[in-house]
């Protein structure tokens, strides 16, 4: 999927309407009392959770202490309103985030332990699937911290990809994005473009703008979800070449 990866533009408003997008989710969740706050925080919890307990996971600890952790975790993000000490200045969101981890991992293991299993939970995660998800990644090709890049790079091209999903499906099309999403990369060699036609009831060259224009909105959309976790817009392409990069490492 790398040819949706970095563009050189920096889509409407440029500069001028980053300073209103970037760290957005960050900044909201931080006041986490407040109806945005909340979805904003609900937002940032579906993005890193994975890349959270995979991280738990790859330091040692077993699927059930992974999951205690990663809800406890959250609870003192929301407790202690951690989120509050986030600075845009600093770097990357998920670098901080991380660092937050190790901290709580370092410093709160046995309170965290002590608590009953299930107790103060904040989210609603589904344990079973991140597990599975965890078994499918080598076993010692990458150290913990890799493997958090790649599951932050591949759970943010999900939500990408899902949000264009529920764009085609709101306007009826559904259909047609599953049939053009293998494209999203380059040519499917197991579905041409002239059996995509076919089967679409379109013309070989309607079907090549219909990718392109998909191409085009899964690269803004991309931009848009990286634009909220860094510092300013010139951080956008090397953050884009970060994920692909990290993704390429599995």
């Amino acid at each position: 999927m790398s040819s949706a990866g970095p563009s050189s533009a920096s889509g409407p408003g440029g500069a001028r309407s980053f300073t209103t997008t970037h760290w957005s989710l960050v900044l909201a969740a931080a006041h986490e009392s407040r109806p945005e706050g909340r979805a904003a925080l609900a937002a940032l919890c579906q993005a890193y959770w994975h890349p959270l307990y995979f991280y738990i996971r790859r330091r040692g600890y077993r699927p059930d202490e992974a999951q205690d952790l990663t809800q406890a975790f959250f609870a003192a993000i929301l407790e202690k309103g951690r989120l509050r000490a986030a600075d845009p200045e600093r770097g990357r969101f998920r670098s901080f985030l991380l660092a937050s981890l190790n901290h709580f991992l370092a410093n709160e293991w046995d309170r965290a332990r002590a608590q009953k299993r299930g107790g103060g939970k904040v989210l609603s995660l589904d344990m079973e699937d991140a597990e599975g998800r965890y078994r499918l990644e080598p076993a010692d090709d990458l150290t913990a911290e890799k493997l958090f890049e790649r599951r932050w790079a591949m759970t943010l091209l999900d939500l990408v990809l899902a949000q264009l999903r529920q764009e085609f499906a709101r306007d009826g099309r559904e259909h047609l994005f599953e049939q053009l999403k293998g494209h999203l990369g380059g040519p499917a060699a197991d579905a041409p473009y002239r059996r995509v036609a076919a089967d679409l009831g379109m013309t070989e060259a309607a079907v090549k703008m219909a990718v392109h224009r998909l191409r085009r909105r899964y690269r803004h959309l991309l931009r848009a979800r990286i634009a909220q976790t860094v510092g300013s817009v010139g951080q956008i392409d090397e953050e884009i070449r970060r994920l692909f990069a990290a993704v390429d490492a599995g």
